[in-house]
């Protein structure tokens, strides 16, 4: 029997805990199958985790699939979603819409193929099938269950022009491209640089660095630099096209890092940190120019790290949370996707080697 509490945009009314948080916050959520008026439940066909979550599991398994599904399976059941306890964070989802609330304002009908746009770390979530199709070796995994959608999540239909796997790497990582793209745009236009900003990319052979790469240098860089963790993944990215320079670093190493953007052309004017592992603050900040920009996409991310971090070395600049939301994000990375072969080479190829 349903709860009388009353629907909250938010997600509010699923939350568990006796304290009052936010879906995301919460240590459990409701996964009733019942709609409040304002919800959609999706029948869920792939769950794609984020990349730092993947990679922790890996790593805290010793890349043991049939380990790390048990791990995934046990974190839903426990808490109604997918949050990883370790990271904080969950990936997103590709799914069927089943049923659409009489107050839904999502503008989604019965029967449309969506990708959710908002994290798995706040979306109720039931796995049925228990992952039996997934060998644990892959961030995209193969799931039959039920996820809900709240008044104020947000989805996107899957374009019938693309294969549904490819636009699901896309659109899992579409508010890095979007948000690069308009502080690159904004640098442009208050002419805060002599024909466009440097822009340094580290981790920019993985999904989100390539998109924006792209994005970029689209929205008028002048100079495009990609940091890359071993020589294999530079090939990739060169033979993309989508810097200007492609240098090889452990971003962990600040001094490492620090240099070899410099000797690209650097310091940059906008530093966009993709990478999925931890420890990178400080290099990033130390990488950019005073008075410069650094966006932060990861969730591996220290964020007290790298605030004491630039304070430590008196460094002036600006440091942004990409919160993976931009009004048009999805629409802006599937379009570059669409007219950049470079980064459709480099997620078909992640795709293959995933495969």
């Amino acid at each position: 029997m349903k709860s009388p509490r009353a629907s909250d945009p938010t997600g509010l009314h699923r939350v568990l805990d006796d304290a009052t948080v936010l879906p995301q916050a919460a240590q459990r959520l409701d996964t009733t199958r019942a709609l409040w008026p304002d919800e959609v439940r999706v029948r869920v066909e792939t769950l794609n985790l984020d990349a730092a979550s993947y990679r922790q599991l890996e790593r805290k398994h010793g890349g043991a699939g049939e380990a790390i599904r048990a791990e995934v399976l046990d974190i839903v059941a426990s808490r109604g979603k997918m949050q990883n306890p370790e990271t904080g964070s969950g990936g997103m989802l590709v799914g069927v819409v089943e049923e659409v609330g009489p107050e839904s304002p999502l503008g989604l009908s019965v029967g449309d193929r969506i990708a959710t746009l908002v994290s798995l770390t706040l979306t109720p979530l039931v796995i049925e099938d228990g992952l039996s199709r997934w060998d644990g070796r892959g961030e995209q995994v193969p799931c039959d269950g039920y996820a809900v959608l709240f008044g104020r999540s947000i989805a996107a239909v899957i374009p019938d022009d693309l294969p549904a796997a490819l636009s699901l790497s896309v659109m899992d990582v579409c508010g890095a491209p979007a948000l690069t793209a308009r502080v690159v745009a904004g640098y442009v236009s208050a002419g805060s640089t002599t024909g466009g900003p440097t822009v340094a990319v580290i981790g920019g052979g993985g999904k989100s660095g390539s998109l924006s790469l792209a994005a970029a240098r689209q929205a008028g860089a002048a100079r495009a630099i990609g940091v890359v963790p071993h020589e294999r993944e530079a090939a990739l990215l060169r033979d993309a096209g989508l810097a200007d320079e492609v240098v090889v670093a452990d971003a962990r190493d600040p001094i490492a890092l620090r240099d070899a953007v410099t000797a690209a052309g650097g310091p940059a004017d906008i530093t966009v940190v993709c990478v999925d592992v931890p420890g990178c603050e400080g290099g990033a900040i130390l990488a950019t120019a005073d008075r410069g920009t650094v966006i932060f996409f990861s969730m591996a991310t220290s964020f007290s790290a790298a605030a004491l971090g630039a304070e430590g070395v008196a460094a002036d600049v600006t440091m942004l949370v990409g919160n993976g939301y931009v009004p048009g994000h999805a629409a802006y990375a599937m379009e570059l996707l669409r007219t950049h072969d470079g980064v459709r080479r480099l997620f078909e190829g992640r795709l293959e080697a995933h495969a």
